[in-house]
């Protein structure tokens, strides 16, 4: 009878959408925080990593945002499995007011010509705090909000989570994108970088007072009340042969496949069209921007594809897509950029790049749509928030963080702007391989289970 109610109570949709979007908007905090680093990249190389060759300072800075991917799997390990044992809303709590300090902090940094090597220092600290911070909260969220969802149109009503990524990077992209416009070069270079930082404090403060009024999952709860929470939920996990099975799968296929596309098209695309396609910053962030709102409707649209078809076809189809897309996309980016820059009046080329850029967000929201229900319906209750976000971190971490790195080392290696781009191809070709053998069906899975 417990679960009967509990259930009902999961089909209370203004319930759900008070908790989504209190649940939304905190994960959009973590986001905008995590990323307004990778947006600012190219701003922080000379900043904190002067250097006489410009490419060194740039992959010390890739370097630094990659720091704070390696860092998310152990967050996730230690707030996972307290989301095991203590329940899923104090970590929530705890994981939201630990970004918001780090990233307001980042916003008073001194830079290397103020204080020589501290600078870096500093900045790489206030990084693994931020990966920290993002390892406890990506992926618990995700759990979180489909032990409310209930079991109808559970793809669509999760997938809207899978916003708050891009969602971040707009609202970062568009900050910027405004101050560059209203500050000469000089003052942005000098202070007008901190601003997006210094706003962190504020929704900090928005995302504080949402959260303290979340309702603990009804499937945590009846797991209390049943006695069937597990005091080693990591350790249970590995010791099962199903569930590790299970985590590899959510790590190479699902989540990793999704990191490769989210930071080929979120993150390096506007990397790639600043520094070798040579586009000008303001036009790269306004193309940005463009292809962030695309990818909101063709994300939605995944989740509730996933409802009608499954999981898998959808979660593979982006996967094969990414693949097939990546380095016809990118030759075709750096080709049109030339055209732009020969004639920069001429609207054409951008308007293509554009289109270029959307399609490869079709193939990431293919793989993200879905993501948040698999996420949850992989595992079993007891020991679910560990089960997922240890390999969706250690996926997004060393796989999708480290990949503008990667992919910029490995171009320099080769002497070429487009030969790093291989290693996101065939890393998706393999996945979707792997997925198509062994992922399960997972879309009428029982989450008490």
């Amino acid at each position: 009878m417990n679960k009967i109610n509990n259930l009902e109570k999961l089909q209370d949709s203004h319930s759900y959408r008070k908790i989504a979007i209190a649940a939304c908007f905190g994960t959009f905090l973590e986001w905008y925080d995590f990323l307004t680093f990778a947006t600012l990249a190219v701003v922080f190389a000379p900043l904190f990593f002067p250097s006489s060759d410009p490419s060194a300072g740039l992959l010390a800075s890739l370097a630094t945002f990659g720091v704070g991917m390696i860092v998310r799997p152990i967050g996730a390990a230690i707030f996972g499995s307290m989301g095991d044992r203590i329940g899923r809303k104090p970590v929530f709590m705890i994981t939201i007011a630990l970004m918001g300090f780090t990233t307001f902090c980042v916003g008073f940094l001194p830079t290397y010509a103020q204080v020589g090597i501290w600078a870096p220092i500093l900045l790489v600290c206030l990084r693994l705090l931020q990966g920290f911070s993002a390892g406890g909260e990506i992926g618990g969220s995700a759990v979180y909000l489909t032990e409310h969802a209930g079991n109808e149109h559970r793809g669509f009503k999760t997938s809207f989570l899978q916003l708050m990524g891009p969602l971040g990077i707009l609202f970062s992209t568009l900050q910027i994108a405004f101050l560059r416009s209203y500050l000469s070069p000089e003052a942005f270079q000098e202070w007008g970088w901190r601003v997006p930082f210094w706003i962190s404090i504020l929704l900090l403060l928005i995302a504080c007072k949402a959260r303290m009024a979340l309702e603990e999952t009804p499937v945590f709860l009846e797991l209390s009340k049943c006695n069937q929470k597990t005091e080693n939920p990591l350790l249970s996990n590995f010791r099962d042969p199903e569930t590790r099975k299970r985590m590899f799968l959510l790590f190479f296929c699902i989540s990793a496949g999704g990191a490769v596309l989210f930071f080929c098209v979120q993150v390096y695309t506007a990397i790639f069209l600043k520094t070798s396609a040579k586009l000008p910053p303001e036009v790269v962030d306004e193309i940005s921007i463009f292809t962030t709102l695309a990818l909101f409707p063709l994300t939605l649209f995944a989740g509730w594809l996933s409802d009608k078809a499954g999981r898998k076809p959808v979660v593979i189809g982006g996967l094969l897509l990414g693949a097939v897309l990546i380095q016809p996309a990118f030759q075709m980016l750096q080709s049109l950029s030339g055209q732009y820059l020969k004639s920069p009046g001429a609207n054409t080329p951008l308007i293509l790049i554009g289109l270029i850029l959307t399609l490869l967000s079709l193939a990431l929201a293919l793989v993200i749509g879905p993501q948040t229900a698999l996420l949850a319906e992989l595992f079993p209750a007891n020991t679910r928030n560990s089960a997922a976000t240890l390999p969706h971190n250690l996926a997004a971490g060393w796989i999708g963080g480290l990949l503008p790195l990667i992919v910029t080392w490995l171009n320099q290696q080769w002497g070429s702007d487009l030969a790093g781009l291989w290693y996101p191809t065939i890393f998706l070709i393999v996945g979707a391989i792997v997925a198509l053998i062994h992922l399960p069906e997972t879309k009428n899975q029982s989450l008490l289970d």
